[in-house]
Protein backbone atom coordinates (compact mmCIF):
# COMPACT_ATOMS: atom_id res chain seq x y z
CA UNK A 1 0.00 0.00 0.00
CA UNK A 2 1.46 3.34 -1.06
CA UNK A 3 1.53 5.87 1.76
CA UNK A 4 -0.25 9.19 1.37
CA UNK A 5 2.46 11.85 1.50
CA UNK A 6 1.50 14.91 3.51
CA UNK A 7 3.60 18.05 3.87
CA UNK A 8 3.23 19.56 7.33
CA UNK A 9 3.95 23.18 6.41
CA UNK A 10 5.15 24.98 9.53
CA UNK A 11 8.04 25.43 11.91
CA UNK A 12 7.94 22.39 14.18
CA UNK A 13 7.89 23.14 17.90
CA UNK A 14 7.02 20.29 20.28
CA UNK A 15 5.82 22.80 22.88
CA UNK A 16 2.89 23.70 20.60
CA UNK A 17 -0.13 21.52 21.37
CA UNK A 18 -1.27 21.41 17.74
CA UNK A 19 2.17 20.23 16.62
CA UNK A 20 1.95 17.28 18.99
CA UNK A 21 -1.61 16.59 17.89
CA UNK A 22 -1.30 16.82 14.10
CA UNK A 23 0.83 13.70 13.46
CA UNK A 24 -1.45 11.69 15.75
CA UNK A 25 -4.47 13.06 13.92
CA UNK A 26 -3.04 11.91 10.60
CA UNK A 27 -2.23 8.45 11.95
CA UNK A 28 -5.73 7.98 13.42
CA UNK A 29 -7.39 9.34 10.31
CA UNK A 30 -5.32 7.10 8.03
CA UNK A 31 -6.25 4.02 10.06
CA UNK A 32 -9.92 5.00 9.91
CA UNK A 33 -9.92 5.02 6.10
CA UNK A 34 -7.70 1.97 5.69
CA UNK A 35 -4.67 3.88 4.45
CA UNK A 36 -1.13 4.61 5.52
CA UNK A 37 0.26 8.11 5.78
CA UNK A 38 3.74 9.63 5.56
CA UNK A 39 3.77 13.05 7.24
CA UNK A 40 6.85 15.21 6.67
CA UNK A 41 7.53 18.42 8.56
CA UNK A 42 8.40 21.12 6.05
CA UNK A 43 9.84 24.28 7.67
CA UNK A 44 8.69 27.48 6.03
CA UNK A 45 12.32 28.53 5.58
CA UNK A 46 12.85 25.59 3.20
CA UNK A 47 10.04 26.68 0.88
CA UNK A 48 11.42 29.09 -1.68
CA UNK A 49 9.58 27.72 -4.72
CA UNK A 50 7.35 24.80 -5.71
CA UNK A 51 10.21 22.29 -5.71
CA UNK A 52 9.98 21.48 -2.00
CA UNK A 53 6.24 20.83 -2.08
CA UNK A 54 5.43 19.35 -5.48
CA UNK A 55 6.10 15.74 -4.42
CA UNK A 56 3.36 15.66 -1.77
CA UNK A 57 -0.19 14.35 -2.16
CA UNK A 58 -1.57 16.99 0.21
CA UNK A 59 -0.45 20.04 2.15
CA UNK A 60 -1.43 20.88 5.71
CA UNK A 61 -0.46 24.39 6.81
CA UNK A 62 -0.34 23.98 10.58
CA UNK A 63 -0.67 26.43 13.51
CA UNK A 64 2.32 28.19 15.02
CA UNK A 65 2.55 31.80 13.86
CA UNK A 66 4.37 33.94 13.21
CA UNK A 67 6.01 31.61 10.71
CA UNK A 68 9.74 32.08 10.34
CA UNK A 69 9.21 32.61 6.60
CA UNK A 70 5.75 33.94 5.80
CA UNK A 71 6.58 33.90 2.09
CA UNK A 72 7.25 30.16 2.28
CA UNK A 73 3.86 29.45 3.83
CA UNK A 74 2.13 31.61 1.22
CA UNK A 75 4.05 29.85 -1.56
CA UNK A 76 2.76 26.47 -0.34
CA UNK A 77 -0.80 27.74 -0.15
CA UNK A 78 -0.59 29.27 -3.63
CA UNK A 79 0.76 26.00 -5.03
CA UNK A 80 -2.09 24.02 -3.46
CA UNK A 81 -4.65 26.47 -4.82
CA UNK A 82 -3.31 26.63 -8.37
CA UNK A 83 -2.34 22.97 -8.72
CA UNK A 84 -5.59 21.77 -7.11
CA UNK A 85 -3.63 19.83 -4.51
CA UNK A 86 -5.66 18.92 -1.39
CA UNK A 87 -5.08 21.58 1.26
CA UNK A 88 -5.92 21.89 4.93
CA UNK A 89 -5.10 25.02 6.91
CA UNK A 90 -5.75 25.14 10.65
CA UNK A 91 -5.44 28.28 12.77
CA UNK A 92 -2.37 30.02 11.27
CA UNK A 93 -2.84 28.01 8.07
CA UNK A 94 -6.39 29.32 7.73
CA UNK A 95 -5.26 32.89 8.44
CA UNK A 96 -2.56 32.72 5.78
CA UNK A 97 -4.93 31.13 3.25
CA UNK A 98 -7.13 34.21 3.64
CA UNK A 99 -4.11 36.48 3.15
CA UNK A 100 -2.97 34.55 0.06
CA UNK A 101 -6.45 34.83 -1.43
CA UNK A 102 -6.64 38.54 -0.70
CA UNK A 103 -3.27 39.22 -2.30
CA UNK A 104 -3.24 36.84 -5.25
CA UNK A 105 -6.92 36.56 -6.17
CA UNK A 106 -8.39 39.89 -5.07
CA UNK A 107 -5.23 41.80 -5.97
CA UNK A 108 -4.82 43.40 -2.55
CA UNK A 109 -1.04 43.55 -2.43
CA UNK A 110 -1.19 45.32 0.94
CA UNK A 111 -3.32 42.63 2.62
CA UNK A 112 -1.58 41.81 5.88
CA UNK A 113 -1.59 39.90 9.16
CA UNK A 114 -1.81 42.29 12.11
CA UNK A 115 0.30 39.93 14.23
CA UNK A 116 3.36 40.63 12.09
CA UNK A 117 2.31 43.99 10.61
CA UNK A 118 0.38 45.83 13.34
CA UNK A 119 0.44 49.13 11.42
CA UNK A 120 -0.73 47.67 8.09
CA UNK A 121 -3.20 49.69 6.04
CA UNK A 122 -5.26 46.60 5.17
CA UNK A 123 -5.13 44.08 8.06
CA UNK A 124 -7.37 41.33 6.69
CA UNK A 125 -6.39 39.21 9.69
CA UNK A 126 -6.82 41.35 12.80
CA UNK A 127 -7.02 40.93 16.60
CA UNK A 128 -10.14 39.14 17.78
CA UNK A 129 -12.57 41.03 19.98
CA UNK A 130 -12.15 38.24 22.53
CA UNK A 131 -9.10 35.99 22.78
CA UNK A 132 -9.56 32.35 21.80
CA UNK A 133 -6.38 31.08 23.46
CA UNK A 134 -7.19 27.66 24.93
CA UNK A 135 -10.91 28.28 24.45
CA UNK A 136 -13.48 25.68 23.37
CA UNK A 137 -16.61 26.76 21.57
CA UNK A 138 -19.56 25.75 19.43
CA UNK A 139 -19.11 25.95 15.65
CA UNK A 140 -21.99 25.94 13.18
CA UNK A 141 -21.25 24.27 9.85
CA UNK A 142 -22.78 25.59 6.64
CA UNK A 143 -24.87 22.94 4.83
CA UNK A 144 -23.56 21.96 1.42
CA UNK A 145 -19.91 22.55 2.33
CA UNK A 146 -17.04 20.07 2.58
CA UNK A 147 -16.80 20.87 6.27
CA UNK A 148 -20.44 19.94 6.83
CA UNK A 149 -20.01 16.75 4.80
CA UNK A 150 -16.91 15.76 6.78
CA UNK A 151 -18.66 15.99 10.14
CA UNK A 152 -22.17 15.03 9.05
CA UNK A 153 -23.76 17.30 11.66
CA UNK A 154 -24.80 20.95 11.87
CA UNK A 155 -22.85 21.91 15.00
CA UNK A 156 -19.58 20.79 16.54
CA UNK A 157 -17.48 21.79 19.56
CA UNK A 158 -13.83 22.55 18.85
CA UNK A 159 -10.79 24.06 20.55
CA UNK A 160 -8.77 27.14 19.64
CA UNK A 161 -5.44 28.76 20.42
CA UNK A 162 -5.47 32.14 18.69
CA UNK A 163 -5.81 35.87 19.11
CA UNK A 164 -6.39 36.79 15.46
CA UNK A 165 -9.16 36.19 12.95
CA UNK A 166 -10.86 37.59 9.86
CA UNK A 167 -11.28 41.36 10.05
CA UNK A 168 -15.06 42.01 9.86
CA UNK A 169 -14.39 45.12 7.77
CA UNK A 170 -13.27 42.95 4.85
CA UNK A 171 -15.49 39.91 5.34
CA UNK A 172 -17.98 40.58 2.54
CA UNK A 173 -15.25 41.36 0.02
CA UNK A 174 -13.13 38.34 0.91
CA UNK A 175 -15.86 35.73 1.11
CA UNK A 176 -17.41 35.73 -2.31
CA UNK A 177 -17.12 32.81 -4.74
CA UNK A 178 -14.88 30.97 -5.12
CA UNK A 179 -13.97 31.45 -1.43
CA UNK A 180 -16.93 30.94 0.86
CA UNK A 181 -17.67 30.82 4.57
CA UNK A 182 -18.06 27.22 5.70
CA UNK A 183 -18.29 27.63 9.48
CA UNK A 184 -19.24 30.32 11.99
CA UNK A 185 -19.37 30.62 15.75
CA UNK A 186 -22.54 31.36 17.71
CA UNK A 187 -22.09 35.09 17.07
CA UNK A 188 -21.82 34.49 13.32
CA UNK A 189 -18.08 35.22 13.09
CA UNK A 190 -16.09 33.28 10.49
CA UNK A 191 -14.47 30.15 11.85
CA UNK A 192 -13.95 28.18 8.64
CA UNK A 193 -13.81 28.67 4.89
CA UNK A 194 -13.32 26.68 1.70
CA UNK A 195 -12.99 27.11 -2.05
CA UNK A 196 -15.76 25.87 -4.33
CA UNK A 197 -13.43 25.80 -7.36
CA UNK A 198 -11.11 23.21 -5.84
CA UNK A 199 -11.43 19.49 -4.99
CA UNK A 200 -10.42 20.09 -1.35
CA UNK A 201 -9.22 23.43 -0.01
CA UNK A 202 -10.43 23.97 3.56
CA UNK A 203 -9.29 26.22 6.38
CA UNK A 204 -10.46 26.51 9.98
CA UNK A 205 -9.60 28.93 12.75
CA UNK A 206 -10.21 26.11 15.22
CA UNK A 207 -7.81 23.21 15.59
CA UNK A 208 -9.61 19.92 14.79
CA UNK A 209 -6.35 17.99 15.25
CA UNK A 210 -6.69 18.37 19.03
CA UNK A 211 -9.26 15.54 19.03
CA UNK A 212 -6.40 13.12 18.41
CA UNK A 213 -4.92 13.88 21.83
CA UNK A 214 -8.07 12.30 23.26
CA UNK A 215 -7.82 9.32 20.91
CA UNK A 216 -10.58 10.54 18.59
CA UNK A 217 -10.38 10.67 14.80
CA UNK A 218 -10.81 14.27 13.57
CA UNK A 219 -13.40 13.96 10.77
CA UNK A 220 -11.92 16.88 8.83
CA UNK A 221 -8.45 15.30 8.81
CA UNK A 222 -9.96 12.03 7.58
CA UNK A 223 -11.73 13.91 4.77
CA UNK A 224 -8.47 15.65 3.88
CA UNK A 225 -6.65 12.32 3.64
CA UNK A 226 -9.43 10.85 1.52
CA UNK A 227 -8.98 13.74 -0.92
CA UNK A 228 -5.18 13.34 -0.90
CA UNK A 229 -5.53 9.61 -1.59
CA UNK A 230 -7.70 10.35 -4.64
Amino acid sequence: MTAIRIAMVGDHDPSIVAHRAAPRALALAAASIGATVEPVWLPTERITDDTAIARFDGLWCVPGTPYRNEAGALCAIRFARLERRPFLGTCGGFQHAVIEHARAVLGWSDAAFAETAPDAQRPVIAPLACSLVEVTGTVRLVPGTLLHAAYGVDTIVEGYHCNFGVNPAYRDSIFAPPLRVAAVDEAGDVRGAERNDHPFFVGTLFQPERAALEGRVPPLVAAFLQAARR
